[in-house]
């Protein structure tokens, strides 16, 4: 069995697409419109493993701030191959004006990441 693909609530689904695909190099998939249920998603794949799904509907409440622990999901992970590359796009994300959470570092667990917020602050562990 595998994770095929998370999912994930948006408030602004276009900047969200291209948040991801400029930094993460996702391709987007068609955009998928349900007028029934006024729901509006795209996928996003990357070069491999589980595909994100962006999801909008406007009735959805808000989520909790990025910075406030609380149950059920807490991050995802994005490999980028490399350690130089971990820094580079921590940098890159920074110098456009994305909030770094975690600064890159070896983790206790052995993990070498930095952390970032998306635009709707969700956390995304950026490792090698």
């Amino acid at each position: 069995m595998k994770i095929e693909h998370l999912a994930v609530w948006v408030r602004d689904l276009e900047r969200m697409k291209d948040f991801y695909g400029t930094y993460f190099e996702a391709v987007a998939g068609e955009k998928y419109y349900n007028p029934n249920k006024n729901f509006t998603s795209y996928f996003l794949s990357f070069d491999e493993g589980p595909r994100l799904e962006l999801m909008y509907n406007p009735n959805i409440s808000e989520n909790l701030p990025g910075d406030v622990v609380h149950l059920g999901l807490v991050h995802f992970a994005i490999s980028v191959g490399s350690r130089k590359k971990v820094v580079e796009l921590t940098e890159k994300l920074r110098n456009s004006g994305f909030e770094i959470v975690g600064e890159p570092r070896t983790t206790g667990d052995g993990y070498y990441e930095s952390v970032v917020l998306d635009p709707e602050n969700n956390r995304i562990e950026i490792t090698e």
